[in-house]
């Protein structure tokens, strides 16, 4: 018999599609997805990266797929999902999570300031973590409107709620408009049965702060953050498993338009 947790959490054949599933949070979310069942595309613009996180998990018998996609191409992110809708003739879930902070912020030595925002810098960030996103709820939207169901979610940050001096402004920019992104299309799709949510992670071993990627930082690097976490520490991509299940599965079936924040309590403190 089923057990009451396990048929709240239900994802197993749901067709799912991560975006910056090469590593970091996005492998977390594609991990557990298809750990629990779920027939995941994982796309990331990385394809080394990419085809060895996906080949990992086909190894331990999971059902995933690697497509290389730049989420800046709208083209390219379409075929994502008419390919994914080819396959598996349709798609359940869309985790729009490719995202990049490009340079610190003000607080960082040498970090970004209003006055030495580079336009490069400030495209570039906001080309991926806002259009990018865009094209990649567009895309999900597009198909879940014929399905009349679905789920998309949006990895936005605590930076979207809060200033975050080690994040660059066009990271904060970005951030803050994706949630409110969700918000308005969780007004409109929610009629069609499509429940939108973000999840705004605070600072995660693997993820983007100051400008890289966090998988090692330095001691001096984690102890800036952990001043500002009243957990006092930083979280591993696993930590944000139990989000990732609860807005794919059955569990979040009333939840759409939230911004819902992993970050140790940092929200929350003056």
């Amino acid at each position: 018999m089923t057990s009451v947790h396990e048929r709240i959490f239900d994802v197993a054949g749901a067709r799912a599609v991560v975006t910056g599933a090469a590593g970091g949070l996005g492998f977390a979310m594609a991990e557990v997805l298809a750990e629990c069942g779920a027939r995941v595309t994982l796309a990331d613009v990385d394809e080394g990266r990419l085809t060895a996180s996906a080949e990992g998990l086909r190894a331990r018998g999971l059902d995933a797929r690697a497509v290389v996609v730049d989420v800046r191409d709208e083209r390219a992110v379409d075929a994502l999902f008419d390919g994914v809708v080819a396959e598996h003739e349709g798609v359940d879930v869309a985790f729009a999570n490719a995202g990049l902070a490009a340079v610190p912020g003000f607080r960082s030595e040498d970090g970004q300031t209003l006055d030495t925002i580079g336009r490069s810098d400030w495209d570039h960030v906001l080309s991926v973590n806002l259009t990018g996103v865009m094209h990649t709820m567009r895309a999900a939207a597009r198909v879940m409107k014929r399905q009349r169901s679905g789920r998309i979610v949006v990895t936005a940050s605590n930076a979207g709620l809060r200033v975050e001096p080690m994040a660059c402004y066009g990271y904060h920019a970005s951030k803050a408009a994706v949630i409110h992104l969700v918000r308005a299309s969780a007004l409109e799709l929610a009629p069609h049965g499509i429940l939108v949510n973000a999840i705004c992670p605070g600072p995660f071993y693997g993820t983007l702060i100051g400008g890289g990627v966090t998988e090692n930082p330095t001691e001096e690097l984690q102890k800036q953050w952990e001043t500002l976490i009243p957990l006092g520490r930083m979280a591993h991509p696993d930590e944000l498993k139990g989000v990732v299940l609860l807005l794919a599965s059955p569990a979040s079936s009333f939840i759409t338009g939230s911004a819902l924040v992993v970050d140790g309590g940092s929200l929350v403190q003056a």
